[in-house]
């Protein structure tokens, strides 16, 4: 990050992301153990919405934040299923997002994904305090799970007492191939 102020700044001329076609939701938030790493997730329809926003209107709202960051990576991925029922893209009762990116081996995503739904997801929908997630997918067996929390101290419990014996159950070690994760601290005005 580069300008943090001036990055907050644009991010809330995002707000014009309202009025497009196909858009769904966008919130986002600073890495809490990466101070300087911002994130933001955005929601839309389908793909051809995305195009087309990115086709017409990205560069216009991209504007305000010019020259305020630096190695911006943006990923895209496909939803699978929820993470308790009913994902919606708000973020105005939640103060912690949780998000894992995945890289499984090929010969284990089957087992992968059926871990998610079957041991994972419990877990997760059965913790006080987690409010809503999703599984989704990218190409190349990259898989995204973010999970939207109403408090920093509820997901911690939630970690201390339960991942590591769910990550034996799941066989999470054999399925994944590289796992990169972050937790982040939303920010309210970054929400449209």
């Amino acid at each position: 990050m580069v300008d943090r102020r001036g990055f907050e700044r644009g991010q809330r001329k995002w707000a014009g992301l309202l009025g497009e076609p196909g858009f769904r939701g966008q919130g986002g938030g600073w890495s809490r153990s990466r101070p300087s790493v911002a994130h933001v997730f955005a929601f839309w329809e389908s793909r051809a919405f995305y195009d087309s926003f990115m086709a017409r209107s990205h560069d216009r709202l991209a504007a305000a934040q010019s020259g305020t960051f630096k190695d911006a990576q943006a990923r895209l991925f496909d939803h699978r299923f929820d993470v308790k029922t009913g994902f919606e893209p708000r973020f105005t009762d939640a103060d912690l997002l949780r998000v894992a990116l995945c890289r499984v081996h090929a010969d284990r995503v089957e087992n992968f994904t059926l871990m998610q739904e079957k041991v994972w997801n419990p877990a997760m929908a059965g913790s006080p305090g987690m409010i809503r997630g999703l599984f989704a997918e990218a190409p190349g067996n990259e898989f995204m799970v973010l999970s939207m929390w109403r408090s920093a101290a509820e997901h911690g419990k939630y970690r201390t007492e339960r991942v590591e014996r769910l990550a034996l159950r799941a066989q999470t070690e054999a399925d994944v191939a590289a796992l990169t994760g972050d937790v982040v601290d939303l920010e309210p005005t970054w929400t449209v």
